[in-house]
């Protein structure tokens, strides 16, 4: 049995389970770790490969979350912020919710793996959360999960109306656009211009009006453009023009990792940006700062500044 071809699927479902890519490696890690051991016991009879692993990842994950709370985006914290001069203090003691390096696994990407809907998700019991990703995401029947989760599927049905239930707010996912859209791909181009060039007044036309700007550690965030453009000329300020940014994407979603310039001939990874595009807008953008995020993605830290020239 090749358990390896799974890894990928798994990955995003304990992702999906757990907001953390780092610790959904460790669980799936784990998994295959009990699925070589019980090799033997393995009965096909009773259920395929792929569904005895689920099994496995599931109680691996439910186990995982026992006596934990959820990993939030800074929106799903407090109310936004009207002082681009905040303080900038990281609530290291947050386990906030990470972006999904899309590029690193071979998965279908979905909208039910944006951030809004990682981050929805999080808010549910774990076994809801349990049961909503497995019947709504996977399509596991009602008898297969109440075989995963030890339960009956009268169970299972009332959690999977629970859980849809607690999400019938996070929007239509499938207005957001996606990634390789041309229009969605000519909108952050041209913010990633901008951006470059710290051109505040350009990067403001691309919001839309509420647009959301949120930057985990920092449990700070904006809503509207006006307030958007006004952190925004905040971090040029302090950080100048010159900037150099490459495209890749996260969530399925378009996103940009920010290299702040240095003194000499150089760029520092600074930010990685996701974005949410409707309308032709940005509508929201999540701004990862953290170190282990830029290392999920395997970003490199430092860029040599003609290293973007050559790249234009």
């Amino acid at each position: 049995m090749d358990f390896e071809l799974y890894r990928g699927e798994l990955v995003a479902f304990c992702y999906r389970m757990l907001g953390s890519v780092h610790e959904a490696e460790d669980l799936v890690q784990e998994t295959l770790l009990r699925a070589w051991k019980a090799r033997d016991r393995y009965d096909p009879a009773r259920a395929s490969v792929r569904t005895w692993l689920y099994r496995i990842a599931t109680n691996v994950c439910l186990t995982a979350l026992e006596g934990r709370g959820r990993r939030p985006l800074p929106s799903g914290l407090g109310v936004p912020s009207d002082n681009p001069e905040a303080p900038l203090m990281p609530a290291l003691d947050v386990p906030w919710l990470e972006p999904f390096p899309d590029a690193r696994f071979d998965v279908e990407v979905r909208a039910d793996l944006r951030l809004a809907w990682v981050a929805a998700v999080q808010v549910l019991p774990a076994r809801q959360r349990a049961v909503l990703v497995l019947r709504e995401v996977l399509a596991f029947t009602a008898a297969e999960v109440a075989e995963q989760l030890g339960t009956t599927v009268a169970a299972v049905n009332s959690a999977l109306q629970r859980a849809r239930a607690a999400l019938a707010d996070v929007g239509d996912a499938s207005a957001v656009t996606e990634p390789d859209d041309p229009e969605v791909r000519a909108v952050v181009q041209r913010y990633m211009q901008a951006f470059e060039a710290a051109d505040v007044p350009a990067l403001v036309r691309l919001l839309a009006d509420d647009a959301v700007l949120e930057m985990p550690p920092m449990p700070l965030w904006y809503r509207g453009s006006r307030d958007y453009g006004r952190f925004l000329e905040r971090v040029f300020r302090m950080r100048g023009a010159g900037w150099g940014m490459r495209e890749l994407t996260a969530n399925g979603q378009p996103a940009l990792a920010a290299y702040a310039p240095e003194r000499g001939d150089g760029h520092r990874l600074h930010t990685l940006q996701v974005f949410t595009v409707t309308d032709g807008r940005i509508a929201h953008n999540v701004v990862f700062a953290d170190p282990r995020v830029f290392d999920a993605f395997e970003l490199p830290g430092e860029i040599p500044a003609n290293n973007f020239r050559r790249e234009r």
